[in-house]
C-alpha cells in the first residue's frame, strides 16, 4: 500500500537523535544481534536487544553476558533491563555504563508473562508506587550521561490502570522518555489496543518524549497512531516479525530515504536466508543458527504460495546448504499476495486473569514480606 509520507518529525532521546521516530520493541529470543542488524539493514530507528534480567547481568552469567553484546555496525546501542529491586537494577546499569556496553537503557515494566508478573515484575510492578519509583531514579543516578527510558502497560486490568500515574512519576525520576504498550497484562495480545490511552498520557506527560506502541502492523498504521494521538514516536513489536524490511517502509513513511521494496517471494526467501545466515554468525554455530530460524518460517511466509513439504523442510533444516536447497524450489517472481500476508502476526490468544503476589493488590505500599519476594524474584529470574 502507497501512503503520503508524514511530515519529517525527528525524535530525541537524550542526547540520541533518530531521523526517524521508530524503535524496536524488545522480544524474547527475537530480537538478537542478528535480527536487529537485519532489520538495520533496511530502514533506520533505535534497535533494542531482548530482556535482559539484571541479576544475571550483576552475577555475569555467561549467556546473558553474550545476549548484551553488539556488532560493530550497531550504533546506537540499546539494552532492555528487567528487575524489581532497585539495588540490582541500579548496579545493572553501572556495569553497563562503565563497561561501555549500550547508549541507551530502556527499563522494562510492561511484560505480561505469568512468571514475570507472579512475581511482582513487568507489568504488576507500577502498581507499587514508591518501588517503581525508587527503581527509575536510582537507574536514572546509575546510568549519568546515558538516556534510560521506561516501556510499560496501561496496567494490571481495567480496575488497576497505572500509566498514568507511572509515565508521570518516571519523568520527575529523571527518564529521557516513556513508552506505553496501550493494553493491560490482563489483555496479553488479544484484542485492539486502547491508542486513547496513548494520547491521554501524552497529555499527562509533557516534557519528555512520550511512544506508542501496539497494533503496527505497517507504515500507515505507524502514521495514523501518530496523528492520532501526538505521541513523538513508535515502537514496533510483532508487526516486523518475518517482515525485517517494514522498518524501510516506516523510514519512507517519515520522509526518510529507504530503498523500494518489492516484497515478490524471491525478496522474501532472500530476506528469510539473509536471517539464518546473521543467526549462525551470533551463535557461531550453524546448527544453533538454523534451529532458531524455524520459529520465523511461518511469518516469513505468510500467504505465499510455500508448499507444506518446503515449509516443513525449512522448520526441520539444520544447514544453510538445505536451507539454500529449499529455497531455490521456489517461484521467485510469485508476487506479494496482498491481504494474505497483512494483519497481526504473532502472539494473540484471549483475556487471562493476571498472576499475582498474594494479596498484591490490596496495597500500593510495599510490605516487608512483599519485599522478600521480590528480592527471591531477581534470583529466580536468573539466567537472561
Amino acid at each position: 500500500m502507497t501512503i503520503a509520507p508524514a511530515p519529517a518529525r525527528a525524535l530525541r532521546i537524550g542526547p540520541i537523535e533518530l531521523d526517524v521516530p521508530v524503535v524496536l520493541a524488545p522480544m524474547a529470543g527475537i530480537t538478537n544481534t542478528a535480527f536487529r542488524r537485519l532489520c538495520r539493514e533496511y530502514g533506520a530507528g533505535l534497535y533494542v536487544s531482548e530482556m535482559i534480567t539484571s541479576r544475571a547481568l550483576v552475577e555475569r552469567n555467561d549467556t546473558t553476558m553474550r545476549l548484551i553484546r553488539h556488532h560493530e555496525s550497531e550504533t546506537p546501542r540499546s539494552i532492555q533491563l528487567y528487575g524489581v529491586d532497585p539495588g540490582t537494577i541500579a548496579e545493572a546499569v553501572r556495569i553497563i555504563v562503565a563497561e561501555d556496553h549500550a547508549d541507551h537503557i530502556d527499563l522494562n515494566f510492561g511484560c505480561p508473562v505469568p512468571k514475570v508478573t507472579r512475581k511482582g515484575g513487568g507489568a504488576a510492578l507500577p502498581w507499587k508506587t514508591k518501588l517503581f519509583a525508587d527503581i527509575v531514579e536510582q537507574a536514572v543516578k546509575a546510568a549519568g550521561p546515558l538516556p534510560l527510558t521506561v516501556k510499560m502497560r496501561k496496567g494490571i486490568d481495567p480496575d488497576h490502570l497505572t500509566f498514568l500515574d507511572a509515565g508521570r512519576a518516571a519523568e520527575d525520576a529523571g527518564a529521557a522518555a516513556v513508552a506505553l504498550h496501550a493494553r493491560t497484562a490482563s489483555e496479553f495480545y488479544s484484542g485492539h489496543a486502547d491508542w486513547n490511552a496513548i494520547g491521554e498520557l501524552k497529555q499527562a506527560v509533557t516534557g519528555i518524549p512520550v511512544l506508542g506502541n501496539g497494533d503496527i502492523w505497517a507504515a500507515e498504521d505507524a502514521v495514523r497512531m501518530m496523528a492520532e494521538t501526538d505521541c513523538d514516536g513508535v515502537v514496533v513489536g510483532r508487526g516486523c516479525l518475518g517482515r525485517p524490511w517494514l522498518f524501510g517502509d516506516l523510514a519512507a513513511a517519515f520522509g526518510a530515504e529507504a530503498p523500494d521494496v518489492d516484497a515478490t517471494l524471491g525478496f522474501v526467501a532472500d530476506a528469510f536466508r539473509r536471517h539464518a545466515e546473521l543467526l549462525v554468525e551470533f551463535f557461531d554455530d550453524e546448527d544453533h543458527g538454523c534451529r532458531d530460524i524455524r520459529k520465523h518460517v511461518a511469518w516469513y511466509f505468510k500467504g505465499y504460495p510455500v508448499g507444506s513439504e518446503i515449509r516443513t523442510g525449512l522448520a526441520t533444516a539444520q544447514s544453510l546448504a538445505h536451507i539454500d536447497e529449499l529455497l531455490g524450489q521456489l517461484d521467485r517472481d510469485a508476487p506479494y499476495p496482498g491481504e494474505g500476508a497483512e494483519g497481526q502476526r504473532g502472539r494473540s490468544g484471549r483475556p487471562k486473569r493476571p498472576a499475582l503476589p498474594d494479596k498484591w493488590l490490596e496495597t500500593r505500599d510495599v510490605e516487608a514480606s512483599t519485599g522478600e519476594m521480590l528480592r527471591g524474584a531477581e534470583i529466580e529470574n536468573s539466567g537472561g
